[in-house]
């Protein structure tokens, strides 16, 4: 049986950076950015505790593919991408957290 999969991007309060991830449990590792679970990481040290977009694939492999894709992508592109589907680039969490997969 394949293990699901997840792409996710994370920002600050401030908008101002971005960490794409991948992941094949959301809830938990949105978690962990959020209480800085790694304390000297790059998401730790930039505050990035708001998860702004997500996307789910039936398989790792193809999530992996997928966030190998948008990390070669432009700011601006990435910035449209995370518009399309949140406009006010809320933070997803309590959606998140209620997620049954």
């Amino acid at each position: 049986m394949e293990r699901v999969g997840f792409i996710y991007i994370m920002t600050n309060k401030n908008k101002t950076t971005l960490y794409i991830g991948v992941t094949n449990n959301l809830q938990r590792r949105v978690l962990e950015h959020k209480n800085h679970f790694i304390k000297k990481s790059f998401s730790a040290s930039y505050n990035l505790e708001y998860c702004v977009y997500y996307e789910y694939y039936s398989s790792i492999e193809q999530a992996i593919e997928r966030e190998t894709q948008l990390k070669k992508w432009s700011r601006i592109k990435k910035d449209l991408l995370i518009t399309s589907t949140n406009p006010e680039w809320d933070d997803l969490w309590d959606k998140i957290r209620k997620m049954v997969y």
